[in-house]
Parts: structure tokens; C-alpha cells; sequence
């Protein structure tokens, strides 16, 4: 009896085994960001339904599924071109793609598991160097917005026809050959110097009007003064001598040390015409 037993315990240990991996064989998993297309070898080839995230069920041996990611992912593309003006130029494109998911199935037949690495590389090669030879190397800098946006249009443009949707196109690396570098250098060089030429220039302009406008304020004075002596003889010379006296005066009235020295005459006479004025001198004691 216990014999039998045995037997029996095995025989079902056994078929639930074989039902395990029978079930185990049967379904299959999708992990969150990717897709699965099917397999099948009876209905020729890649099914047409894309399987969404979850767990499926497959029939062993005949069906087999194939899981591509959906995830928007970087991809790095690196150029080497020439401008219109024939300047070599190095360039690097970063774009952000993900492949468009009702057409898995069709981009999984037709180009196979690494479709990025064989349409990326081409279609940004191209799109590259068809844009970039329609600017000069300056224009690549002064419109780097522009040749941007063109590029990722361009970009967009191709990449639905091979299934793939593109969310951001961007130059990320843009640089030129020594020479050319060299040449900027010295046209930057060469401007700076005119910008300051030409303020040396408007320095000397401002400098010369107002010298002129000096001269002008002079001879005005000079014309005003010669109007005023035409007009009123000698007198204004003597308001300004007075004024003089009244300033010398103040200056001497503040100092103890001064001396007066009166003026000599021709002799007894008493006559004013020959008689010279004073002095007074300030005498700083040391």
C-alpha cells in the first residue's frame, strides 16, 4: 500500500510539474516602457498587433515574441561638413527619439532590432550637411537658432518615414578649422581697434568745438570789453584798478607787518605832478 501511495504522489509531483512548465512555457512578460510583436511561424511571420504592458499568453514552440522599447532615448550624432563658403566644420547633433508604436511591427520586419543605429547615423548625416551648406561659417554662428530649427524640421520630416518620432533636435557641439578660428580672432582684433580709432576720433572732434567755443566766448569778451572802453574812455580800467586796490588792500589789512613807505617829490615846492604815491609793504617776520 504505502508502495502505491508512493507511486501516486510521484505520478501527480510529476504532472503538476509538467502542467508548471506547460503554463510557465505558455505566458510571457512586458515590462513598463516597451512593446511586444509576435512571432508566429504558422501565420507567416510578425503578427500585426502590438501587446501592451501586462502578461500574455503564447502558444510554445510556434509563437515567439519580441520586446522592443518604447522609452524616449538620447542619441549623439557627430558630423564633419562644409559650409557654403567651403570652411570645414565639426558638428554634433543630439536627438531625442522613440520609435512610433503601431509601427512596430512593420519596423521590426523591415529593419530589425537595432533600427536606431541604422537610420539615426544616415538620415542626421544628411539632413547635416544638406542645411549647413546653405549658410557661411559666420551666419552658422549669428543664426545658430535658425539652422537649428531647420534641421529639426528636416529631422522630423524624415525620421515618420521610417516610424520614428523625434521630440527634440539640438546642436549641441559646434566648432571650425584653425585657420578659420584664427581669421575671427583677427577680425574681432581688427574691430575693437576701429571702435577705438573711432573714439579717438570723437574725442579730438569734442576737444576742438570746445576749443572753438572758447576762442568764440573770448573774442566775444574782448568785443564786449573794446565796445564798453569806445563808449566810456579809460574808465572801466580804473574800476578795475580800484577793484584790485580794494582786494590788496583786504589782503594787507589782515597781516601786522606792514610798512609805509611815502613817496619822494622834486623838492620844496609843493607842486602834486611830480610827487610818486606810497607803498605799503607787507613785512613777514621770519
Amino acid at each position: 500500500m504505502a508502495d502505491k501511495a508512493l507511486g501516486r504522489l510521484s505520478s501527480m509531483a510529476g504532472a503538476m510539474a509538467v502542467g508548471a512548465f506547460t503554463v510557465n512555457s505558455c505566458l510571457y512578460n512586458v515590462d513598463g516602457g516597451k512593446r511586444a510583436v509576435m512571432f508566429d511561424t504558422l501565420r507567416g511571420g510578425i503578427l500585426p498587433d502590438v501587446r501592451g504592458e501586462g502578461t500574455h499568453f503564447m502558444i510554445p514552440v510556434i509563437q515567439r515574441p519580441v520586446i522592443l522599447d518604447v522609452r524616449t532615448r538620447p542619441r549623439e550624432i557627430p558630423s564633419v561638413t562644409g559650409t557654403k563658403d567651403l570652411q570645414m566644420v565639426n558638428i554634433k547633433l543630439r536627438v531625442l527619439w522613440r520609435p512610433v508604436i503601431e509601427k512596430l511591427p512593420r519596423l521590426y520586419r523591415e529593419l530589425g532590432m537595432d533600427f536606431d543605429e541604422r537610420v539615426l547615423p544616415s538620415i542626421g548625416n544628411e539632413v547635416l550637411k544638406s542645411v549647413v551648406a546653405q549658410y557661411n561659417a559666420e551666419e552658422l554662428l549669428s543664426k545658430r537658432a535658425e539652422v537649428s530649427q531647420r534641421i529639426k524640421d528636416e529631422m522630423m520630416k524624415r525620421g515618420e518615414h521610417f516610424y520614428l518620432t523625434l521630440d527634440d533636435v539640438a546642436i549641441t557641439h559646434l566648432t571650425f578649422g584653425r585657420e578659420f578660428m584664427k581669421a575671427i580672432e583677427a577680425k574681432q582684433v581688427a574691430s575693437q581697434e576701429a571702435e577705438r580709432q573711432q573714439y579717438v576720433v570723437q574725442r579730438a572732434e569734442q576737444e576742438r568745438q570746445a576749443v572753438v567755443t572758447r576762442a568764440e566766448g573770448e573774442a566775444e569778451a574782448a568785443s564786449i570789453i573794446t565796445g564798453a572802453m569806445d563808449r566810456t574812455g579809460n574808465a572801466i580800467i580804473e574800476v578795475r584798478r580800484i577793484d584790485a586796490a580794494k582786494e590788496i588792500a583786504q589782503k594787507l589789512a589782515g597781516s601786522r607787518n606792514i610798512v609805509y613807505l611815502p613817496g619822494g617829490g622834486t623838492g620844496g615846492s609843493g607842486s602834486d605832478k611830480n610827487n610818486s604815491p606810497g607803498l605799503l609793504l607787507n613785512m613777514d617776520a621770519k
